[in-house]
């Protein structure tokens, strides 16, 4: 058990003091969590195996998950890949700074500890004024994962950081709610055919606008527990409250009338239902609803997903019943976490 520093930061104006505080803890092989403007991440130097340790142990994490390396500028890249794929150039100059992660080849200066003994390395520059001034200060490539305890829900405000991490880490910095609310796209364009491995905050819609394809790895389309992870996210069970959880999808009237069903089976057998509904359905259900977002703006949704699974933590259900949404847009990235949150348990009605 460790002291956990928790300060408070202006997003767009951060105080250099803090900042400054926070890279001295990450040169020195610490860890702090920082917003970005996916989710909250958990920052250890990048060239420091023994920070990768620290991270993976504070987590839980499983060592063959990846960790990826966010960098604030394109001078900071150069280091640790082994050359610029064309492709990537693209890339960089639409979607960097953003939530977009690529895959490359990496250098001689990452170990396997970062990259789960892959011969690729991931790498983001994130789009928030935090992760992007501590980085600089920190004056190392940071490796970052999603700052929760492996399998939770990842976190989108520093009280979800401070309910997983405090005790565990140097410091939390508390820049208030992230904007996107799902982590960054991941795409490999090692192979002919650009190949999405997490779905995520830039959609496949925005990557069509510069490839003539773009294809989905296949762990998405299906589950497959013995691949070897390319990405975060692809084999474990990922994103999960503590209740059991069933999403649903169909038409939307059917979904309702599905989970009103549902909920009167369950509420009869005593347990204590939570329903996640969204802004056009919310007013069809009883008892403990959450809503979510709307369907006509999923990226609603996104931000707030993560946030409504903690919340029906703290609210005791036993067991969740979930809207899913269409997988046009963000709702690709939305339906991927909800089908690793309910462990599969998707039902078509």
């Amino acid at each position: 058990m460790i002291e956990t520093e928790i300060v408070k930061v202006d997003k767009l104006n951060p105080d250099r003091n803090i900042i400054e505080r926070a890279g001295r803890i990450i040169r020195k092989g610490g860890l702090v969590a920082f917003p970005t403007e996916t989710v909250y991440g958990l920052g250890g130097n990048g060239l420091d195996d023994s920070a990768a340790d620290k991270i993976f142990a504070a987590k839980g994490r499983p060592q063959d998950n990846p960790l990826i390396l966010h960098i604030s500028s394109m001078e900071e890249l150069f280091p640790l890949i082994e050359f610029v794929p064309p492709n990537a150039e693209k890339l960089m100059k639409k979607f960097w700074p953003g939530p977009l992660t690529l895959i490359f080849k990496r250098s001689k200066k990452i170990s396997d500890k970062i990259t789960g003994g892959l011969s690729t390395v991931a790498i983001r520059m994130p789009n928030h004024p935090v992760a992007s001034m501590l980085i600089k200060e920190s004056a190392v490539p940071i490796a970052a994962p999603s700052a929760n305890t492996s399998g939770r829900p990842s976190p989108t405000e520093a009280k979800h950081v401070i309910e997983d991490l405090s005790g565990k880490i140097d410091m939390i910095i508390d820049g208030g709610s992230t904007e996107i609310g799902v982590e960054s796209t991941v795409l490999d364009i090692s192979g002919e055919i650009p190949t999405i491995l997490r779905p995520g905050g830039i959609t496949w819609e925005d990557l069509m606008t510069i490839f003539p394809r773009v294809d989905y790895d296949q762990s998405i389309i299906r589950d497959n527990e013995n691949i070897v992870p390319k990405s975060p996210g692809q084999k474990y069970k990922h994103y999960a409250p503590k209740a059991e959880m069933i999403v649903f999808t169909g038409r939307t009237e059917d979904i309702v009338s599905k989970i009103n069903e549902y909920k009167n089976m369950y509420i009869d057998q005593g347990k204590n239902v939570g329903i996640m509904a969204t802004s056009e359905t919310e007013e069809k259900y009883s008892g403990k609803v959450i809503t979510v977002g709307s369907r006509n703006k999923k990226s609603t949704i996104a931000k707030n997903l993560f946030k409504a699974l903690r919340d029906f933590d703290n609210i005791k259900v036993d067991i969740i019943l979930a809207e899913g949404v269409d997988t046009e847009g963000i709702g690709r990235a939305i339906m991927n976490r909800m089908k690793k949150a309910c462990g599969g348990r998707i039902e078509r009605v």
